[in-house]
């Protein structure tokens, strides 16, 4: 798959995701980049469980990509949580 597609997918993916998860966009690079790596993520666990991975720009991908972005995302949330001063 092509850096453009990685990077649609990532883009949907991620900001789909954050929807899910937060109800707001962490910002289009944040976006993307949990997306991509979202992308990355669900791919490996789609793998394990013998399904395909993201394989281009198509409704499956964009949802084992959505998967692997809110399972970032709660990761990213537990890691990162924003405290208040």
């Amino acid at each position: 798959m092509g850096i453009i597609a990685w990077l649609v997918v990532g883009l949907l993916a991620g900001w789909i995701g954050s929807m899910i998860v937060n109800r707001a966009g962490e910002g289009p690079l944040m976006d993307i980049v949990l997306g991509v790596v979202g992308a990355f993520v669900g791919g490996f666990l789609f793998n394990m469980l013998g399904y395909g991975g993201v394989s281009g720009i198509n409704l499956y991908s964009i949802f084992v990509a959505v998967i692997g972005a809110v399972v970032v995302l709660v990761i990213y949330h537990a890691v990162f949580r924003r405290r208040a001063i």
